[in-house]
């Protein structure tokens, strides 16, 4: 089977190759691909009398990368099959080169990876960086937000032009300020090297790219990554550790309940007036308890942070078959039935009774709803909300009875059937008693806060204002929609 030898070129001129590349390349009488001339080695090699093809043609042919690689590699492969020959690249054939990825994956002919000098080891020198501190490097063509590690050394490859360049500065202003200082490294460890210090914004403005072209960004530090969830993981770390804040010390998953509840209502409030800015301020609140409750299990040796979110991204992608696997759906009732479905397979079935599903901690109206929501998925449910009607009018019949009976606990009884009956009842219009209460509720205070600052207004205070004239600033505040 013929072989296609991959040999490395390093970062400057041929004096810096290996021997046994060098020798390679001059003594062997075999086709030599490059897979760019536009490289110090390259041009030396032309002038030693070395005779090649280059893949530049292919670059400017293709407007994405991708298919830039897969062409190249096609075109060597099919070479290959005829006579062995060598494939030349950048630097280290094993750093930052998706050809040579490519040409690993395939099965047609054998491939046989030389060597060479990795142009990292100039790349450190020029910009006087120890990778051991922590490095990333990444190919400036194809990379995500999520993936960048601020924190470390971090430096973009394959730099080819404006149009790269720009993608990463627009990808790096989501996360650092506009006069963040980066470096524009110009073929390191050539005789042609230069860095160049700009501002991120300039980041695409000041240096023509080329192909020999990096990027480093230092290490951020101070509050710059205060938007962050390593960031926010730290800082939870520290407020529970021997020099933090003695109150969240002391907390517990017991004594943090309460404030789970009254985050949660905060949260609703804020979406309930539409305020964006509350809701972004809630949601944080929130999001503090679920990391206190995750530092205080991993204090305690039991669980981090990271079970948890790990939890739920299974959770979340066994209950969606239809998103991370090949189960189809067609309408919002399949969705709801096949998460019904995988939640009834990650737990096991209670033999008792299908009411054990549902909490019983949860606030009375959200339970009498939830286990209504149960027996129904099973049938036992009313076939038509007129029946429910008919049943609520039956219900407050036997509360008017209760009371005329003087039977307290009758009345108290018949009050909560009432209650079970109205929650029902909203179940078939998909509103939920908890949230149409809490609105309620919120107009009740704003209506009342309003007749307390007119009677203000009159000089009057509630004690001295009569129900009549009460009742005319409740009336005012409706007409305005409080």
């Amino acid at each position: 089977m013929s072989t296609i030898y991959v040999v490395g070129l390093g970062a400057g001129e041929l004096k810096q190759l290996p021997m046994y590349i060098y020798e390679k390349l001059m003594n062997e009488h075999r086709k030599i691909f490059l897979r760019t001339k536009e490289h110090p080695a390259a041009y030396e090699l032309r002038e030693r009398g070395v005779v090649f093809d280059s893949f530049d043609e292919i670059y400017a042919a293709e407007d994405d990368f991708q298919a830039v690689y897969q062409r190249i590699v096609d075109v060597l492969v099919k070479e290959a099959k005829n006579e062995s020959v060598i494939y030349a690249v950048p630097g280290h054939p094993m750093v930052a080169e998706q050809t040579v990825q490519g040409l690993l994956a395939q099965q047609e002919v054998r491939v046989e990876i030389v060597g060479g000098q990795s142009y990292l080891d100039d790349l450190f020198t020029a910009l006087q960086i120890d990778p051991v501190e922590g490095f990333q490097f990444v190919d400036g063509t194809s990379f995500s937000r999520e993936q960048l590690t601020y924190r470390d050394h971090l430096i973009f490859t394959q730099v080819y032009d404006e149009f790269v360049a720009s993608h990463v500065k627009l990808t790096l202003l989501e996360d650092l300020p506009f006069d963040y200082d980066v470096y524009i490294v110009e073929a390191a460890g050539s005789r042609d090297e230069r860095i160049t210090m700009v501002s991120l914004e300039d980041l695409d403005r000041e240096v023509t790219m080329s192909n020999l072209t990096s990027i480093y960004v230092p290490p951020a530090g101070g509050g710059l990554l205060n938007h962050t969830f390593p960031a926010l993981r730290e800082m939870i770390r520290t407020l529970r550790g021997p020099d933090g804040c003695d109150w969240d010390r002391a907390q517990t998953h017991e004594s943090l309940k309460r404030f789970a509840i009254e985050e949660v209502y905060e949260l609703l409030a804020a979406i309930d007036a539409e305020d964006d800015e509350a809701i972004v301020e809630e949601l944080g609140d929130v999001l503090l308890q679920v990391m206190l409750h995750s530092q205080i299990g991993e204090d305690n040796g039991y669980f981090t942070v990271n079970d948890v979110i790990a939890r739920l991204n299974e959770k979340m992608i066994h209950r969606h078959p239809h998103v991370f696997g090949k189960k189809d759906v067609h309408s919002l009732k399949d969705i709801e039935a096949t998460w019904e479905e995988m939640k009834r397979e990650e737990k096991e079935e209670d033999t008792r009774s299908i009411m054990s599903r549902v909490e019983k901690n949860l606030p009375s109206l959200s339970r009498a709803f939830d286990l209504q929501k149960e027996a129904a998925k099973v049938g036992f449910d009313w076939s038509e909300v007129d029946s429910v009607w008919e049943k609520l009018r039956e219900e407050i019949t036997e509360v008017e009875e209760a009371i005329s009976d003087e039977d307290q606990a009758s009345i108290e009884e018949e009050f909560g059937d009432v209650l079970f009956v109205i929650t029902n009842l909203m179940r078939f219009f998909n509103v939920h008693p908890e949230v149409a209460l809490h609105r309620t509720n919120e107009k009740f205070v704003n209506r009342f806060k309003h007749i307390e600052k007119r009677l203000t207004e009159k000089g009057m205070s509630l004690e001295e204002a009569t129900l009549e004239e009460m009742d005319k600033y409740w009336e005012e505040a409706k007409r305005k929609g409080d």
